[in-house]
């Protein structure tokens, strides 16, 4: 969802430097499918780098273009899910991974294989990496809300993973987009002490909003709630589908209403982005600077929030709320029980050992998300960069700017800091 936000004319401008004939490659299932980036001119590629996410299209992203156009082999995958978040079963986009990482080290010259994880392909490459290093064994037992498999013993591993402004998880994300206010699921019972669009609460429609603490607070926790009831029910069905008293055997539908479009941070500039340590900034000019990095992300009007069955509400099955969408808290900002899922990116890093880099995009809301990431990142090489200036996509955020070009280097600046980062590694 949020790779949208990556502008049409970014992407047109940055065709310029496409590798000129990228090649289709067909996976198992038929489903899976990649597209092969090779440079131009130069050396032949020693290191390939392997882009995916969970869902979305990948085979033009940004990356594919800037790293092959730098000397690298990229292979970038459209999982076997694409566009089809109510089918997501998410062990099995590890085994999509795990093609593209047996394909790229098949590939004459290749020596080492980078994994490169984009917002929700953060999630993906985490979770495939801690469990190529550690075996299926930390994604099961009985703190797990759907253990992993022992299809996933054995994935050959990443030898490093780059992490473009991940977001902290599909589970932790939708809990924190989710409206509390919503009564049993009813979008014509709202309870008005929660509603994050009334202006008695704080909500402004015609600017950035200002809640106050305590019902910042309360908010939190009752996303929280919300999010474990939601659990209950999913968990009730899953047991009477296995037990045969329930209509179906295998999956239902699991619409969650008003699952999305009311994260506090979108309205509230109080809750704006910033990490907790100062840390570095690549600066527009190239330079790098340590301090407390917040981000630039601009407050506008906020959209009209009517009832939409179509922007607020997500469309799940029980079988991909639970493996993908679910987590248990008590609150939705520091009180997340973050191995709950096999979908978290904070649970993931504390297994992964290879050298990790992890960079935010300093336009956007994943800054302090990124931050924690490198926290607890179990590599001991492992770095932490911010983006001044940069979209969720890596371009420029205009709107963010307060003098026309202020962040125009955005997009070079992050690639050449990878580019650097792989090759004085590998």
């Amino acid at each position: 969802m949020l790779i949208r936000l990556m502008t049409a004319t970014a992407l047109a401008a940055a065709v310029s430097f496409a590798q000129s004939n990228p090649a289709f490659v067909q996976f198992t299932p038929s489903t899976t499918k990649g597209a092969l980036y090779k440079p131009d001119s130069g050396p032949a590629p020693r290191i390939g780098v392997l882009l995916t996410h969970r869902t979305a299209n990948f085979l033009s992203h940004i990356a594919t273009r800037e790293l092959a156009r730098r000397g690298f082999l990229v292979l970038a995958m459209n999982p076997r899910f694409e566009n089809n978040e109510a089918a997501v079963n998410w062990d099995e986009i590890a085994l999509d991974i795990k093609s593209g990482v047996e394909f790229l080290r098949r590939q004459p010259g290749i020596t080492k294989v980078i994994l490169f994880g984009h917002s929700g392909g953060g999630t993906s490459m985490s979770y495939y990496q801690a469990v190529a290093e550690k075996g299926p064994a930390i994604c099961q037992g009985a703190s797990k809300l759907v253990p992993c498999t022992q299809a996933l013993a054995g994935l050959p591993a990443g030898d490093g993973v780059v992490f473009m402004d991940a977001h902290p998880g599909n589970s932790i994300n939708g809990l924190r987009s989710m409206n509390p206010a919503i009564i049993d699921n009813d979008p014509s019972k709202i309870d008005p002490a929660l509603d994050p669009f009334h202006p008695k609460n704080g909500f402004n429609a015609a600017g950035p909003s200002n809640y106050s603490d305590a019902f910042k607070q309360k908010y939190f926790q009752a996303q929280a709630a919300r999010m474990n009831r939601l659990i209950e029910q999913a968990l009730d069905k899953a047991k009477r589908m296995k037990a045969g008293n329930y209509p179906y055997s295998d999956d239902d539908a699991f619409v969650i209403t008003g699952g999305q479009g009311a994260r506090l941070i979108s309205f509230d500039p109080s809750l704006r982005d910033r990490t907790a340590q100062p840390r570095k900034l690549l600066k527009n000019d190239g330079t790098i600077a340590t301090q407390i990095v917040e981000s630039a992300m601009h407050y506008g009007v906020p959209a009209p929030r009517t009832p939409s069955f179509n922007g607020s509400a997500r469309v799940l099955t029980v079988r991909s709320f639970l493996s993908t969408n679910a987590i248990r808290a008590t609150n939705s900002q520091d009180g997340i029980d973050y191995c709950s899922t096999n979908n978290s990116v904070p649970c993931a890093v504390k297994s992964i050992t290879v050298p990790v880099l992890f960079a935010a995009m300093g336009g956007y809301t994943f800054i302090r998300d990124n931050e924690l990431h490198y926290e607890l990142a179990a590599s001991k090489d492992k770095d932490f960069i911010v983006v001044e200036g940069a979209t969720h996509g890596a371009t420029p955020c205009k709107e963010c700017e307060k003098t026309p070009g202020q962040y125009s280097n955005s997009a070079k600046n992050f690639f050449d800091y990878v580019t650097k980062w792989i090759n004085s590694r590998y």
